[in-house]
Order: C-alpha cells, then structure tokens, then sequence
C-alpha cells in the first residue's frame, strides 16, 4: 500500500473562463479500486491526464508507483493483436493468453490484426496489457463505449478482481461491481466517499437534503434579522435625534442619557447586520454542488390511438448481410419500451425503419396517422453552431432549452458555446435537450446515455418517470434500462431465426 498525494493542484485549458481545478488536494491509496465520477465538464479525464504525466499543472502529485491510462495508442495497430499487447506490457505469451481469456477475449482474436478488431474486442486486448503492466496503476477512462449490457458485466466482474485502480465511468451497474471508493468531481469541490456508487447518491441525497432543510432554516433566519435590522436602526435614529432635542436647566442639549441609549440602540442594529451577514454567508456556502435551474418538464402529445406503430416480420439487409431479420414488435400508447441484444442484432436498424430513415427489404412498416416522432440519434457529433439558432431551428423553446442544460451541468458559458467545441457528452445532452423540448406522440432514443455522466443519467430517469411519455430505446445502461422500462423486448442476432 502507497498513498497518492495530490497538493494544492491548479489547472486550466488556454483559453478557457474559469479552471478545471483550484487548489485540489487529496490523498488516495493506491490499492483502492476507485470510482471517478462527476458531471461532464468537471475535470474527470483531465484529471486522469495530469496523473499519468500527459498534462502539467501548478501544484503536486506524488506517488510510489508509475500511472498508465486506458486508453492509449498503439504504434503499430496492423501487428497481430498478442504482439500489439507485448508491445504494450512486455509480457510473455501465456501471461497475455490468460489475461485475454479472464476478461473475455476470444483466443482466436488475439491472431488477428489489432486493427480488424471490433471495437468491444480492442477494448478487451488493450485493458488486459494494461493490467499486465508491471508496476503501475491503472487509470481506465470509458472503457464501456463499444461493449453491450453483457459485455459490461463481463467487464465489471473482471475489474472486481483487481487490486487498485483508478475507473472513470458513467455506467453505475459498472461501478457499483468492481469498485470500494468513490471520487466525485463536484461543483463545490472533490467529494471522496468509501463504498459503490449506490452508496455515493445516497450519501449525495442525504447530504442534499439537510443541506436544504439548513438553507430553508437560514433563509427563516436572514428574513428575521433583516426586519430586526430595520426596527433596530429606526429605534437608534429616533433616539439619536430625541439626544439633541433634550435639553438641561442651562438649555444645553441632555447628552447624558439619552446620548447613551442612542449609542446602545445603533451597537445593537450593527450587532443585528453582522449576525445577518453571516446567516448570508453560511447559505452562501450551501448547496454549491447542486444544480438549482427551474423544474424541467417534457411535453408528450396525447394521440388518440392505442397502437402507435410497428413492425411486422420485418427484415433489411445491408450490403448482403442480414442486418434485421423477421422482428415483429408494436408500441402502444403509454409503453417505454427498451431494445435489448448483442451488438450487431439490429436494435439501431429497427429504430430507424420506424422513423422510416431506412426501408424494408421484406415485411412491413407501419406507422399510425398524423404520429409526430421526437429522434434523439446514437451519434451527436454532426452538431455546430449556436445552440440558441440550433433551438429555434427544431423549434423549440429557448428558455426552455436552456433550462434543461442548466439543469443537467451546464455552464453559462457552455451555453454561448459553439456547439462544435462541446465534449461528446455535452454534445448528446444537447440532443436530449432538444427532444425533450418537443410536443410529440412518440420519443424514440438510441443510446440517449452515451457519454452522459451518471448524476445527469438519474435526472433524465426521473424526469421521464415523472412525465411519462410513450418512448422507444436502445441503451446498455441497464440501471437505466430497469428504473425506465414497462417492457423489455429481445432482439436475436441478425443471423438467427
């Protein structure tokens, strides 16, 4: 066991308003396997990035052992993927065949070149040479973007054998399996909390919650000093000017008494003040990690049919290859219905035949009339520009807009950013922003969660709970998939029956 030492650490991107971190300090064991979380913006890969020497920064950070991070590039990606991961880890060849195997990596995959690899398949090499790196902690940031709700778990039991790391992920079901601290990233600071990621939010709600019972208390409090403030100072006046008024035998004013009641009258208003400003001062300090933007409230439509659309022994093929094959699945009204299925089984196809981007190679395609559907699509990146011009353009409402990314960590100045320079995150979150905005009869989302931190993935849960609209979903996220689903429907592989 070694502690890492972070001191008064300071860092700022060129540029940029404000920085990422002031003065962060803390001290962490380097056995710990550690959860990196906090909303997107507030330094989790930057943070990963100054540990492992990729960024430099005022202040300190020491440790015993070296850092590696996940993920990295690779010199030569067209090398058979063993010999890529020797490159990496300098192992030998049964220590990276049996790495490959306990997280999963099929032995047949390690011949082939790095580069033909699927995404969830490089994933697997690259982890497992970085946990075979002699000496070193890990520094893991998003390794689930290409993995399915089985490669997760297939993930997160495999990182539940490990012995110390760092692990920056949105995926809560990952966290909470392999993880015994958690780090959170927060408006007001860095809070660090032993236990899973559960244990982190409610920690965070109760925490929350009497810091509002104590806001509502001060708030009581500053409300009843500032009106004894006033009485006092209107006391102190009146016997100010009856000390002047007040005359002895000789007509000379009476300075004595009275002089001495005004001067009591104003110590004590003054005494009044600085016990408000204080009061002010420690609501002040309250709830600065929470997000305070108005309530957010999505706006489904009421259609006047129970079934909505469908499909019906519905097949596409893309390029001669089975890419949906024989799906049949109606939505009704009501229904938040989730995709479920490997990678590869269509679950993005289906979506898109019933927003009718694609069409059928056989079966059939059915959509009730005058149906109004809101798409949030599975890739964000095509944003640029204002996003006030990019609301008005959806027609959507700008306040409105805007208060769902307050709502969801967003700055003010990321609001008057070029949507260009948001993070993928940011970026996603503006998708979900702009459909929640929309009056529609059906929501139909593909991975909505993708790159979105895991406080702002609850608040979408709930707002959806609250709001209930008929909505359509892919998502790995199965934490989401169980608080937000009424039905679950498996798809088999495009090249089943």
């Amino acid at each position: 066991m070694s502690i890492i030492r972070i001191d008064d650490l300071t860092f700022a991107y060129e540029g940029a308003p404000e920085p990422v971190f002031r003065g962060l300090t803390l001290e962490l064991d380097d056995t710990w396997k550690l959860a990196l979380t906090g909303r997107n913006g507030r330094g989790k890969t930057t943070l990963l990035k100054l540990l492992s020497g990729e960024l430099d920064a005022r202040g300190r950070i020491h440790a015993a052992a070296r850092f590696a991070r996940f993920p990295f590039a690779v010199e030569d990606a067209t090398l058979p993927a063993r010999a890529a991961m020797a490159a990496v880890c300098g192992a030998e060849d049964w220590r990276i065949k049996r790495e490959a195997g306990r997280i999963g990596l099929d032995e047949g995959a390690l011949d082939r070149p790095l580069a033909t690899l699927s995404g969830g398949e490089r994933m697997k090499a690259l982890l497992s040479a970085l946990f075979l790196i002699e000496g070193c902690v890990p520094l893991i940031d998003e390794p689930t973007n290409h993995l399915d709700a089985e490669g997760r778990r297939a993930l997160g039991r495999y990182l539940a054998g490990k012995r110390g790391f760092i692990l920056a992920s949105h995926d809560r079901d990952l966290l909470d399996a392999c993880c015994d601290h958690v780090l959170a990233l927060e408006g007001g600071g860095a809070t660090l909390l032993r236990g899973g990621f559960s244990d982190y939010l409610r920690e965070r709600e109760r925490r929350e919650a009497m810091e509002r019972a104590e806001e509502e208390r001060l708030r009581g409090e500053i409300r009843r000093l500032g009106e004894a403030a006033r009485r006092a100072g209107e006391w102190a006046g009146r016997a100010e000017k009856a000390k002047h008024r007040t005359a002895d035998s000789d007509g000379r004013p009476e300075r004595g008494y009275q002089g001495h009641k005004a001067a009591k009258l104003v110590k004590r208003a003054k005494g009044i003040e600085r016990r408000r400003e204080e009061a002010v001062e420690q609501k002040s300090q309250l709830l600065r990690h929470v997000d305070e933007a108005g309530e957010v409230r999505l706006r489904p439509a009421p259609y006047h049919a129970e079934r909505l659309c469908g499909l019906e022994n519905a097949c596409v093929r893309f390029d001669g290859r089975a890419a949906l094959r024989g799906v049949d699945l109606t939505i009704l009204r009501g229904e938040r219905v989730a995709l479920l299925g490997g990678n590869g089984c269509g679950k993005t196809t289906a979506l898109r035949l019933l927003t009718g981007e694609v069409a059928a190679d056989a079966g059939r395609v059915w959509r009730g009339g005058g149906l109004r559907i809101s798409v949030v699509p599975q890739d964000a990146s095509f944003l640029r520009g204002d996003l006030r011009a990019l609301a008005r353009e959806r027609g959507a409402d700008v306040t409105q807009f805007f208060t769902i990314l307050r709502k969801l960590g967003f700055s003010r100045a990321h609001l008057e950013a070029d949507a260009k320079e948001l993070s993928d995150g940011q970026k996603k979150k503006a998708l979900l922003a702009l459909s929640l905005c929309e009056s529609a009869h059906l929501y139909i989302w593909d991975e909505p969660l993708n790159y979105i931190d895991a406080l702002s993935r609850v608040q979408i849960e709930d707002l959806i709970l609250r709001c209930q609209p008929t909505l359509l979903f892919v998502e790995h996220d199965m934490a989401f998939v169980r608080r937000v689903a009424t039905r679950t429907v498996e798809l088999p592989g495009a090249g089943e029956n």
